[in-house]
This record gives C-alpha cells, structure tokens and sequence, in this order.
C-alpha cells in the first residue's frame, strides 16, 4: 500500500513538472533571445535619430558622419553597417566596430530617403544566457519534484500505516479477537472505519457469549433427557423377554453415541482451533455411521456400502467427520434411490494430495433449480428444514476441508479432508461433472 501510494503521488509530480517545466523551459528560451534583438533595434532606431539629425535641408549629410556617437551604441565586438546619402554619392557606405563576428546575430533598419542601417552582434552571450536560464528552469523542475518526493513520503506514511492497522485489526477480529481498540488516526474515513470495527466486536461477541449460553443449556437438558432415557432403557434390559434386553441394549448403544456426539458438538462450539484435529483412518471412523444407517437403509429394501482402504488416514475432527457424512447419508436416504455408496479416496489437487469422500446413490438426482441452493440453509427442495446440507458443509469447512455436489444425476456429494493446499480446482459453489 505505501508503495502504491508513493508511486502515484510521483507520477502525479513527474507529470505535472514535465507539463510545466517543457513550455517554461521553450518561453525563457525564445524570452532570452526576442530580449537580445529587441536590444539591437533600439540601438538601430537611436542610431537612426542621431544620423537622420546630421542631416542638411536637401537630406544629405555633408562633410562627413560624425561617429562619434554612434560608436557608443556599437555592441560589444560587434560591427555596424551605415549607408547614408552625401552630395557625391547617394548610397555612401560606412562600417564601424570590429570585424564580422561568428555566428552573428543581425538586425536592420530603413530610414527611407536617409539610408539604412545594419547591425552585426556577437550571439555567444546570447547563448550563454539561454543556457543559464534552461539550468535555472531545470533546477526549479528537479526542486519541485524532491519537494514533490519529500510529500510522497510523507504521505505514504500517514496512510500506509492506519490502513495496516486497520487491516489488521480486521484480521484479528475474523480471529476471534473482539477486544475494541480506542487508537485512532485523525482520518475521517478511516476512523469510521474503526468504529464500525468497534461495534462490530461488540455486537459479534455479544452473540457467541448468548450462542455459547444457549448451547450449554440446550446440551445440558439434552445429557438430562438421555440419561433419564437410559434409566428407562436400563430397566428394559432385565426383562425376562430376550428380543426386548437386545432392542433396549442396541437403544442404550444409540443413547450412548448421541451422548458422546453432543459432547462433542458442544466442545467444537467453544473451541473450533485446530487442537481437536487428529489423525485417523477414515474409513474406520466412518463404520460406525454405516452401521447405525445400514438397518434403516435394509428395513426400506435398499442397500448401504462402504468402500475404500482403511489405511487412508487423514487429520480431522473426528466427530465432524462422522457428522457431516452422515448427513450426507441420511440427505441420500431421504432424497434418493437404490444403492448408497460411501467410498473413501486420495485425490491429487495441485501437487497436493488429500483424502476425498464421496456419497452417491442411484436416485433421480438433484434438478437443475435446486444446484444454486442446494446448500443455503433453511432452503429445501423436498419439504424437510434444509439444514442438513447447510450443517454438512459448515461442518467440512471447519476442519478446513470443502463439500461440492460433483455429479447432479446421480447425485454424488464429495468431501475433501483438510489438507489440500490449493482448493481453485474446485470453484466455490460449483459443480464438477465428472468425465
């Protein structure tokens, strides 16, 4: 930023000092030399009046010019050429100075009937005085620029610094810094900026300390609510019937998962940092979600598998991850057809590698309407709360990992794990057709 800005006000000078500076430079040049030869013709007009004076009344000088003051009027090493009428020639001619000088500059004058006159001056001086005065108005073009640098500088720092800051107080709070920061820099726009800032942290903390509030009560009435239910669940387990102890123990297992679920969900709530992500076999953590979804998917004559090497392992937060492939699962369940696929992959993004899980089953798939907002929450195409989805990616993202609808029909859902370098292959938002 400073840099730009410095390099804008330089230009601004430099083209405005090139604007000025050439005409000037042109007008005290041509200044310099119209000054010289208008010097010549006063000479030439007073020289004029003086021989025009030694005149007779017939018009002709006789006996002879008087030189003696036009001599005085001779430029320095310069000569003047006098032609006068006398009774014995009517043209008579006269020189007076020294030789003709180099280069010379020249001037003449008709006095009509009383002759001309011709005068020859050195242009050295001239020249010198051109050259002086183009290095006068180069030093004033050169000064003007180090004045107009010295502002450059100055200014760059009176506005790089406040942007940096603001910039980074910007960054701290999307950190989870919402402490206000009184400082300002006497810049109006940029001062305003700071209190929207300032309001903003207040207004944003406000809200995660109400959000964080009612996530603890809603988790604690939900631990008090499962643990009256595995009481319940507890005595169905000494029934005498057998088919009643196995559904109340596969039910304690269900209350069991849930519990540890939203404990786990409460956690990430108030600590989203990188520190809960470990690294474990994703197909191993995903058997437990196909477990839970395989009886439902059989109970509908439908099939749920999953493919992929339990060796892929990746850095996640496993209870995200279980999570979010389960919405996809049940989102396939609800939504689509025949066969549910959940298959486990490394892809190669960019000279990168991750682990890739992709969800498909064998329904109608998604229509053209629905792509656009298929993972904005509370829209739903098929009448449910549309959160589903919405959850799925936020979840994905939080582990800093993506969730793209790659194929429409079929639907197929692919989630990349945490720990691509570059996600430019896959566009926000868009939708990769496989080939």
């Amino acid at each position: 930023m400073r840099r730009r800005i410095l390099n804008a006000v330089l230009a601004a000078v430099l083209l405005v000092a090139l604007l000025l500076g050439l005409p000037l430079a042109f007008t005290a040049y041509l200044f310099v030399e119209d000054t010289t030869r208008r010097d010549l013709r006063d000479r030439l007009e007073r020289m004029s009046d003086e021989i025009i004076a030694q005149e007779g009344t017939d018009g002709l000088v006789v006996g002879g010019l008087d030189t003696s003051s036009l001599r005085l009027l001779v430029p320095d090493g310069g000569r003047v050429v006098v032609v006068y009428p006398t009774p014995e020639n009517e043209a008579a001619r006269l020189d007076i100075g020294d030789v003709t000088p180099a280069n010379p500059l020249v001037e003449s004058l008709s006095m009509g009937t009383s002759g001309s006159l011709r005068v020859e001056a050195p242009s050295e001086g001239m020249r010198t005085l051109q050259r002086q005065v183009l290095a006068a108005v180069g030093f004033l073009v050169l000064l003007s620029v180090a004045v107009g640098a010295l502002v450059a500088v100055a200014t760059a720092r009176r506005l790089a610094f406040p942007l940096r800051d603001v910039a980074a107080r910007a960054a701290r709070l999307a950190e989870g810094d919402f402490k206000p920061v009184p400082q300002r820099h006497s810049i109006v726009e940029l001062d305003r900026v700071s209190d929207v800032l300032d309001s903003a942290a207040v207004e944003i903390s406000g809200r995660l300390q109400r959000e964080h509030a009612l996530v603890g009560d809603v988790s604690h009435q939900l631990r008090s609510r499962m643990t009256a239910i595995r009481l319940r669940l507890d005595e169905l387990s000494t029934h005498d019937d057998p088919t009643v102890v196995e559904e109340a123990e596969a039910a304690m297992a269900q209350v069991d998962r849930l519990t540890v679920a939203i404990d786990g969900l409460v956690r990430q709530s108030r600590n989203s940092g990188a520190e809960l992500r470990t690294e474990v076999s994703v197909v191993g953590e995903l058997a437990g979600v196909i477990a839970d979804w395989r009886g439902p998917y059989q109970d509908a004559g439908r099939e749920l598998l999953l493919r992929g090497d339990p060796a892929l392992r990746s850095s996640v937060t496993a209870s995200r991850l279980r999570e979010a492939v389960a919405v996809l699962v049940d989102n396939a369940f609800a939504h689509g057809g025949g066969t549910c696929t959940v298959a486990v992959r490394e892809v190669a993004m960019r000279g990168d590698s991750t682990v890739c899980v992709e969800v498909s089953d064998e329904g109608e798939g998604v229509s053209d309407d629905l792509v656009p907002h298929i993972f904005e929450r509370g829209f739903s195409g098929g009448g449910s709360t549309g959160v589903g989805l919405a959850l799925a990616r936020a979840l994905a993202e939080a582990d800093g990992g993506r969730l793209e609808l790659q194929r429409r029909r079929p639907a197929l859902f692919a989630m990349f794990l945490g720990g691509a370098r570059d996600w430019t292959s896959v566009p926000p938002g868009g939708v990769r057709e496989p080939r």
